[in-house]
């Protein structure tokens, strides 16, 4: 697979480290936070302000959304994803498989792929790992997930080792439709696998090894932040990063939380993606170094800082905390767009600062130093 992946600097008392992910619409420098973009948007935020402010290098959308709405066939007109939402940065794509997953009661798992009927509009459809290939062509992502079982937290080892081996051999699937199959836009497009195994340390071995001689871009991390204790998943984590190539990308999916962020890098996870920051945003919990501020308590009713005194994002640099709290209680729109800003910007501004003291050598000093502050609850004025 290519070689488009280089590591820039090494932690000297972690697995964490400085690299950079070559794609042709763009380099990103990892570790890194990608805003989700499900259905061809970050809700509550337009691109302008991706580019400018929250000064996103990749975002996401979802192949399986995606494909519902608005359809192969309308983004290929587009001229794939980016043109249709005017990205010109890079983008991945996850395969569906955690939608198909979080839809137990529509959905139907045979050995050659999984049949599932549409939350919209109840219609039948079919994923095979070779159909899901055809539709991240359909896309364009710069980034490709193949098919995967997401398992649920708790199950049953036999559960989760069959599950396990239906991933692996349709991962061999997904990567012969990839190499027989070519990119629509004129620009190259990368597939990851993806590690699953539940909870259990030789299930997560096996899967690793395995799509480590079927031979991908990188790696990512899948079936964790489902429930399971959080040590669960750092435990995890460290496992399946001590068998992963030193030379290729490692992706924790849906992850997460702050803390879970920098223990995760700590661990030598590479990259991230999570609905967090722009969910709790919308439902006004907005984050700080000093912690998680609740934009409705009436604390701040006359508050005329901003939200945090040391961010220099658009919310934080044109508004104050009485305004945004204001904006909340009317219901007005807006409400989201800033606080949802302001969300990502802090999860920018966070990864960056991992970068930074990486490569300054105290990484794991600073970690500890600011961790327990991050997801702390603030209820009163400082």
């Amino acid at each position: 697979m290519s070689n488009s992946f280089s590591v820039i600097t090494t932690d000297k008392k972690s697995k964490a480290r400085v690299a950079e992910l070559h794609t042709d619409h763009g380099t990103i420098q990892t570790p890194i936070f990608m805003p989700v973009g499900t259905q061809g948007t970050v809700k509550a935020v337009n691109q302008q302000f991706l580019k400018t402010d929250v000064q996103a290098p990749i975002i996401l959308g979802n192949t399986y959304h995606l494909y519902l709405r608005p359809g192969t066939e309308i983004l290929e007109k587009a001229g794939g994803l980016h043109k249709f939402m005017n990205w010109d940065a890079a983008l991945l794509t996850d395969s569906g498989g955690f939608q198909v997953f979080s839809l137990a009661e529509l959905r139907k798992l045979r050995h050659d792929g999984v049949e599932f009927r549409s939350h919209i509009d109840g219609s039948k459809h079919f994923f095979t790992p070779e159909k899901v290939i055809s539709i991240e062509r359909s896309i364009g992502s710069d980034i490709m997930m193949p098919l995967d079982e997401c398992t649920p937290f708790p199950c049953e080892y036999l559960y989760a080792k069959k599950s396990q081996e239906l991933t692996t051999r349709w991962a061999l699937k997904n990567k012969e439709a990839f190499e027989k199959t070519q990119p629509l836009y004129g620009h190259t497009q990368k597939l990851f696998g993806i590690v699953q195994g539940s909870v259990f340390p030789d299930l997560r071995e096996k899967s690793a090894r395995e799509l480590m001689e079927i031979g991908f871009d990188g790696f990512s991390i899948g079936g964790l932040a489902v429930g399971e204790p959080a040590e669960k998943m750092y435990e995890i984590t460290n496992l399946v990063t001590d068998i992963l190539p030193l030379d290729q990308p490692r992706y924790l999916m849906g992850v997460g939380r702050p803390e879970n962020l920098l223990e995760s890098v700590e661990r030598g996870v590479d990259m991230f993606d999570c609905v967090m920051p722009t969910r709790n945003a919308r439902n006004t919990y907005l984050f700080t170094w000093n912690g998680v501020l609740s934009m409705r308590n009436a604390v701040h009713k006359d508050d005329f800082r901003p939200v945090d005194e040391h961010c220099d994002c658009y919310c934080c640099a044109n508004f104050t905390r009485a305004y945004l709290r204001h904006l909340f209680v009317a219901q007005e729109i807006l409400a989201l767009e800033l606080a949802s800003i302001h969300n990502l910007h802090f999860y920018n501004r966070l990864m960056k600062a991992v970068r930074e003291h990486i490569s300054a050598g105290d990484f794991v000093d600073w970690k500890n130093s600011v961790i327990h502050k991050l997801s702390k609850k603030k209820q009163d004025k400082e």
